[in-house]
């Protein structure tokens, strides 16, 4: 598996490229990602998003238009594709897999698994590949995504961490903003935050 990362918008949002036997997966294409995605990959066979915040899903609907592949994010995040709930001019598009709680499936033979942590959005989700694990807002290196936006949750939010610290593996962690880390390295820091929300 090879993974390319580029930052993106005011947000500096990491999008990923996932490169598995030749075929590639994007995950959570920002503002402005439309070229880079397109001048990075041959073979694309999903978009998946690790939530609905606009600056992870800008780029949806111009990439799955121009390269004819599936969108997938957790269902209680889906509506934030199709209204635009923060009125950032996000263009409109509808996810083709909503994802249902907690699941495992292949992707043209590439298993994928959506993790269900909510608090920073309903749907916010970390996505598993072989030995990545692509937290998007959920969590990021010694901090956490936050709770006080619309539709946040900070109860849900301690469940989510407390659920992360049972995880008993340990895998590189990519988040949606700054740099990598790992799932053991959060899970020595996660119980500060517990306390803090």
């Amino acid at each position: 598996m090879k993974i390319k990362m580029k930052s993106f918008g005011v947000y500096q949002t990491n999008c990923y490229i996932v490169n598995v036997e030749d075929k590639e997966i994007v995950i959570d294409p920002g503002i402005g990602a439309v070229s880079w995605v397109m001048a990075n990959v041959k073979n694309p066979v999903a978009l998946l998003n690790t939530h609905g915040h606009f600056d992870h899903t800008w780029s949806d609907k111009e990439l799955k238009e121009s390269l004819n592949i599936p969108i997938y994010i957790h269902k209680d995040d889906a509506f934030m594709l199709k209204k635009d709930p923060f009125s950032q001019g996000t263009p409109p598009c509808e996810a083709d897999f909503e994802i249902d709680s907690e699941e495992s499936f292949y992707i043209d033979g590439i298993k994928v698994k959506f993790w269900h942590f909510p608090g920073h959005t309903p749907g916010c989700s970390a996505i598993e590949i072989e030995d990545a694990f692509f937290s998007g807002d959920f969590i990021f290196k010694n901090s956490i995504g936050r709770v006080d936006f619309p539709y946040s949750n900070a109860k849900e939010m301690k469940m989510s961490i407390k659920k992360f610290l049972n995880i008993k593996y340990d895998k590189k962690v990519y988040p949606g903003h700054g740099e990598p880390t790992t799932i053991k390295a959060e899970q020595r820091v996660l119980p500060f935050w517990l306390n803090e929300i």
